[in-house]
This record gives structure tokens, sequence and C-alpha cells, in this order.
């Protein structure tokens, strides 16, 4: 585990999910081959968590390894379907799950467990996310490694996903040309991303939408 304060924001890019109530198991449609089965799915965690049995289909558009969150809002969807609400619990099985609980724009301290919601901001952002994975244990544990360097744009992590990716920073280098701005890594990586709207190959345009709660 690892102390977090990050600025955590939710965009319009989602997976979907089907719970069928009574059923057993987790499907996941798309997406790559890196997704956990079994026990150690996400989804299949917020079930446990909160003592519920369904039958789980996730149809993935959101990239896993990147540092979307993509997991933790599949798990939160779970959490919110079952009506379960406590944050620290949420936390307890992914860092992200807490804040997809919530939603919206916040503040995300602690484990996870403590957010601490923001004012909403109206943004149009450009994703891109390299065909390459980000191990977010491997991330941490170079950062370990670095001796906990911190981040001259906005992300500590950087310097370590780029250690354990040095091919990110071509991805990085051609975002910045398209846009004219400096890209920032999300989360531990893969995906950078930039304010404004570049589409193109391999980019994706999102925006910023508010707490459901």
């Amino acid at each position: 585990m690892h102390l977090v304060d990050a600025e955590m924001v939710t965009v319009d890019l989602v997976d979907e999910l089907e719970i069928t109530e009574g059923a057993a198991g987790v499907t996941v449609n798309g997406g790559s081959t890196d997704v956990p089965a079994g026990e150690d799915n996400l989804v299949q965690k917020a079930l446990d968590l909160a003592g519920r049995s369904a039958g789980v289909v996730v149809t993935k558009r959101i990239p896993s390894q990147a540092g979307l969150g993509g997991g933790s809002a599949d798990a939160a969807a779970v959490l919110r379907w079952a009506d379960f609400t406590d944050l620290q619990a949420a936390a307890s099985i992914g860092a992200d799950v807490a804040f997809c609980l919530v939603g919206g724009r916040a503040r995300v301290r602690g484990i996870g467990e403590i957010v601490t919601p923001l004012p909403p901001v109206d943004l149009t952002l450009t994703l891109l996310t390299p065909p390459v994975g980000c191990p977010t244990p491997a991330v941490y544990r170079i950062w370990d490694e670095m001796g906990g360097p911190t981040g001259h744009n906005g992300n500590d992590l950087e310097a370590a996903a780029l250690q354990l990716v040095p091919e990110l920073s071509a991805w990085r280098d051609e975002l910045a040309e398209v846009s004219g701005a400096t890209p920032r890594l999300a989360g531990s990586g893969s995906t950078w991303f930039v304010e404004g709207a570049f589409p193109g190959a391999g980019r994706v345009v999102c925006r910023t939408v508010p707490s459901p709660t």
C-alpha cells in the first residue's frame, strides 16, 4: 500500500456492465488479455465485498493498465448497484474504487479512502493510450527504488513509468506535437492526456462529467 494525494475526475469514456442477479461469474468482452479473471477481477472482488451474488458481463472500452481506472470504475458500478457506500472498504480492493464510487471531481488521499469533492470542471480532454501497458505494482516498485521522486508535471509516478516503459516518451512527444501542449501522465500510465480536442489515430477525445450523486 502507498499513500496517495491525487486529483481525480470522471470522464465520459465508459465500460458497460450487464448485471444479472442470481447468476454467477464475470465475463469480460473486449479489452486486452491482461484483465484478471476469476477472484482477482475487481468486479468479483466488489461482489464479494458487498456480499452479493450476480452474473456480470463487462464490455470493455476503457483500456487496461492505462492509468484510467477502468477496473475500478467497473467495481464501483457493482458497489453502487449493491447500494454499498463504505468508502474505506471500497478502497481496500483498489485505490481508485472509492473515488469511482463517488465520481465527479475530487482530491483523493490516504490509500484512496479519503475522497474530498472539488468543484466540477467542464473540460475537453484528449487521451493517447499507447499499445503498451504499465502494471501499477511495477511502477510503484520502481518509484520506491528511485527514492520516491517528485514529478515536475503534476505526476510523481511519471519518471518511474518512463523507466519501466521507455517507449512511452515517443507517444508523449507525438501528443505534444499535435497539441502544442505538454502532456501529463494519467495515474501510473500508460495514457498521456492534454486539455482540448485533438482527434486522430489512437487518440480519444472525452469530456468531464459531474458526480452522479
